[in-house]
């Protein structure tokens, strides 16, 4: 069995990408405990100033694993054995989004196709987000029986607002990428064989800019947003 994710590292750059395409980059608890892992092995090192983060195959992350509910076509039923799944993992992508915003490198997230339920939470954890035309977006809780988690749903109603959040969360309705481009739930959106290249430009000219003044802009803007206390300059460590 493949990895669950293939962390490389060049110079000051870290890429992080899920590597199971033939399910469509799931997540299920072993693997959100291994993505845990590797994020904390990124933010302890003090060598990387942007993460960029994205998948294999034609999918960022379809989400929850529903491998248990396969076959089961009665909507109750379903919902009846994804239900419990579906709280801890919900806990589970709490954690890691925690890891994964207070970050202090930058992070990016580019997305090379579908980025589902918690596919699409992690994206929202990342301080940018680069998509292939094209590429959906939705979350399906709901439909499954289980509400959003507190940390998906807090994060999305930061960027948008929460009357636009109910309606996306609660409606389940899927997104393409330039839909999402006025509402700023993504900052660009490009061919498919130009994602590579634009996102590595772009974190390239991220890792070269003083780190300190990149990472107290990001800690003060995700502290505005996020209703946390500002972090003083003076207490963060400098990446010089």
């Amino acid at each position: 069995m493949p990895d669950h994710f293939i962390l490389e590292k060049d110079g000051r750059l870290a890429t992080l990408t899920f590597n199971r395409p033939e399910k469509r980059n799931p997540l299920n608890e072993e693997i959100v405990l291994e993505l845990e892992s590797l994020l904390h092995q990124v933010r302890d090192d003090k060598d990387v100033r942007v993460l960029i983060f994205t998948g294999t195959g034609n999918t960022f992350s379809a989400g929850a694993d529903l491998t248990q509910v396969k076959g089961v076509t009665d909507r109750e039923e379903r919902q009846r054995i994804f239900a419990p799944m579906g709280r801890r993992r919900g806990r589970l992508i709490g954690r890691v989004l925690e890891v994964l915003v207070q970050l202090e490198q930058v992070t990016i997230a580019a997305i090379n196709g579908y980025a589902v339920g918690g596919g699409w939470s992690l994206a929202l954890g990342c301080d940018l987000r680069i998509a292939v035309a094209g590429a959906e977006f939705w979350f399906p809780e709901v439909d499954l029986g289980v509400p959003l988690s507190p940390a998906s749903t807090a994060l999305l109603a930061a960027h948008i607002g929460p009357a636009l959040a109910k309606e996306i969360i609660i409606t389940c309705r899927h997104f393409k990428a330039e839909e999402l481009l006025p509402l700023g739930l993504i900052n660009r959106v490009v061919k498919k064989e130009e994602l590579s290249a634009t996102v590595r430009e772009l974190a390239q000219s991220l890792a070269n800019k003083n780190p300190t003044a990149v990472m107290v802009s990001k800690a003060t803007v995700n502290a505005l947003v996020l209703n946390q206390a500002v972090i003083r300059p003076d207490l963060l460590l400098a990446r010089e």
